[in-house]
């Protein structure tokens, strides 16, 4: 069972799919996450312990990723290939067997329509065991502030590309501090400073999608 929880987690770093896909070339014909995923759920090894091996092999393609040790294509593969153990995992998830970590809100604020550096970090938070929430791009702070009052025990991250955007992220920070003084806010982005996230009143500030998840693993932590 420990040999097929390491080929899972080995799957997802390498984004090794199912057994057609054609990347990793190296791991051509072989099985990939998809029907390890499957096995293992046949063969007693429990829900819990697979998704533990999945934040394990999205943890070590983040850290790559932040290194600059691979790209952008490699991380959507590993995010391709958790999603095809998550769709295996979802029954479980929904009986309570399986527990996420906790709510992460997402978007790209008003006036900025970049999604890209946004869509990995909830690719790589949701792989680390988390519950994404993502309200896409242009989002107004009414939105943000509707959300969270929907989810009070969430953490909130704000995402921008463009210096244009700047402001309206620094009014969200300050609407939600505003409204939820509890609740923690993250920010990110080209344009973004560790400087600037502190002027704002933002809690935290990460400039990689592996980053994202450290912050929020020490949120969890306290």
């Amino acid at each position: 069972m420990d040999d097929l929880i390491k080929k899972i987690s080995y799957c997802i770093e390498r984004g090794k799919v199912n057994k057609s896909a054609p990347y990793p070339p190296d791991l051509k014909d072989q099985e990939g996450a998809d029907e390890l995923a499957l096995k293992a759920l046949e063969t007693g090894v429990k829900p819990f312990e697979i998704l533990d091996a999945c934040n394990v092999g999205m943890k070590n393609i983040g850290e790559k990723f932040s290194r600059n040790e691979v790209f952008v294509p490699e991380l959507l593969m590993a995010a391709k290939a958790m999603q095809a153990v998550m769709n295996h995992l979802k029954p479980y998830f929904q009986t309570g067997e399986v527990k996420k970590k906790g709510k992460f809100v997402i978007g790209t604020v008003a006036g900025d329509l970049h999604d890209i550096g946004k869509n990995l970090v909830s690719m790589v938070v949701e792989g680390n065991g988390w519950e994404v929430i993502d309200l896409g791009v242009d989002v107004k702070t009414n939105k943000f502030l509707e959300v969270i009052s929907n989810n009070r025990n969430c953490t909130v991250g704000l995402s921008a590309l463009l210096t244009t955007t700047m402001a309206n992220m620094s009014n969200t920070v300050a609407e939600i501090k505003n409204n939820f003084p509890d609740i923690k806010v993250i920010v990110g982005g080209a344009p973004v400073t560790r400087e600037a996230a502190i002027k704002m009143g933002a809690d935290a500030y990460g400039d990689n999608p592996q980053q994202a998840v450290e912050i929020l693993e020490q949120f969890l932590a306290g």
